[in-house]
């Protein structure tokens, strides 16, 4: 019972997370982070907003990075450090909270690097998993790793994505005939950065409406928000 809701907090957090940064993008205004997390102690792990902030990833800093309004203010940077280290991935976690977790601290790196507390190495995960990934296999996992769905990024993951736009395609026309809402909405924002898709998709008119679909759920309203700026080729 207390597992299960410490999972039902944890859910709530992050839904709260998403919904202030869907607000964010809307609006362009500043996000701010710090006050929502718990103070330095050792109770700031046990903090579900702390956690919300690892779960939602590098994305926690996207209204700053995608819309080039004021940066992140330092202590909402240091909200972020904090997710960062607190979380790292376990020796055998997989490779999508690996690469998420690489996403945070490159995000981390680029905004502050003194706030890192490492080498500064920005060394990327591997990402042999994906070359001859199913296409359905492969969806899913661009869908997690939405938060790397960035104009200019160059990462392994992105590279793989740019090789297989058809695939992601089909994988997004998947998710959406299973209702699959976030899923459909992660593959959309990678879609929208990716050369050759299908002009067969109706792309545009797949996004919205996969977010009157699922736009009560904050995180797939925020994916579907990025994909839109980013559609419409908001600089970054």
């Amino acid at each position: 019972m207390e597992q299960s809701g410490t999972s039902t907090r944890l859910a709530g957090a992050v839904q709260g997370l998403m919904s202030e940064l869907v607000s964010a993008l809307r609006s362009g205004d500043r996000f701010r982070l710090a006050g929502t997390v718990a103070g330095n102690g050792p109770e700031a792990t046990a903090d579900p907003a702390l956690a919300a902030v690892r779960v939602v990833g590098a994305d926690v800093v996207l209204p700053s990075v995608l819309l080039r309004c004021a940066p992140p203010a330092s202590d909402d940077l240091t909200v972020f450090s904090r997710a960062v280290h607190a979380y790292p991935p376990p020796a055998a976690a997989p490779p999508t909270s690996v690469w998420s977790h690489w996403a945070m601290r490159r995000a981390l790196l680029r905004l502050d690097a003194s706030l890192d507390g490492a080498s500064g190495d920005d060394t990327e995960p591997g990402a042999a998993w994906l070359d001859d990934a199913p296409w359905q296999f492969l969806t899913h996992q661009l869908a997690v790793l939405a938060p790397l769905a960035l104009p200019g990024e160059d990462c392994a993951v992105a590279r793989v994505a740019r090789r297989r736009p058809v695939d992601v395609a089909r994988g997004f026309v998947r998710a959406v005939r299973r209702r699959d809402w976030l899923q459909a909405a992660g593959a959309g924002r990678w879609l929208v950065l990716l050369d050759e898709v299908p002009q067969t998709l109706g792309l545009d008119a797949g996004l919205d409406f996969v977010a009157q679909m699922g736009g009560e759920d904050s995180r797939v309203a925020f994916q579907v928000e990025a994909a839109r700026l980013m559609r419409a080729g908001v600089p970054v």
